[in-house]
């Protein structure tokens, strides 16, 4: 006769059945961790999409602003020399780091777009982290070297400021149309 506590061979009776919901209880138990992981999931997805609209529609803007309408206003300004020189450096290294986090996130989009839409994602904890550290590592730089230097080298002349900041309105001001010249 088997002993009771040993599962039965496959084509031997079950003698014991105190055990046979122990695989269904477990599964059950898994099930109930459902509800606790939900929300974490529904916010990742919210997380991948709003990072998704953010970058297309703020992020490459604000790159493109810096360099067709900062950088060289900057220049343009900037007194020959020295301090045209730190500035066209500063500005290279601004517009270099722009197509570095760019690459980095291009890298980053595919993945995040799955994540967006609840799917499957080998996404990379550590390229997300790269990304975060070196775009807090840019914009420090700007914040606190370039852009107090350039409102510096703008101050100088009003007319350069105010020209900028309508330049930077313009591009971003939403297009109206006039019905009555339709």
């Amino acid at each position: 006769m088997a002993n009771p506590s040993t599962p039965a061979a496959p084509n031997e009776p079950i003698q014991d059945f105190s055990h046979c919901h122990a695989g269904i209880l477990k599964k059950l138990d898994m099930l109930g961790e459902l509800p606790a992981l939900l929300e974490p999931a529904a916010r990742a997805r919210d997380i991948a999409e709003k990072a998704l609209e953010f970058f297309r529609e703020a992020i490459f803007e604000h790159h493109l602003d810096e360099e067709r309408e900062l950088f060289p206003a900057v220049l343009a300004s900037a007194n020959e020399g020295e301090e045209y020189a730190h500035v066209k450096s500063m500005a290279k290294r601004l517009t270099d780091e722009h197509r570095e986090l760019e690459g980095m996130w291009k890298r980053l989009e595919s993945q995040l777009k799955k994540v967006a839409k609840g799917q499957q994602s080998d996404i990379s904890a550590a390229d997300i982290g790269r990304l975060i550290s070196q775009y807090r590592a840019h914009a420090e730089f700007e914040e606190q070297a370039f852009l107090p230097l350039s409102q510096t080298i703008l101050g100088r002349n009003s007319h350069h400021m105010a020209a900028l900041g309508l330049s930077l309105h313009m591009r971003h001001a939403p297009t109206r149309v006039n019905s009555t010249y339709i």
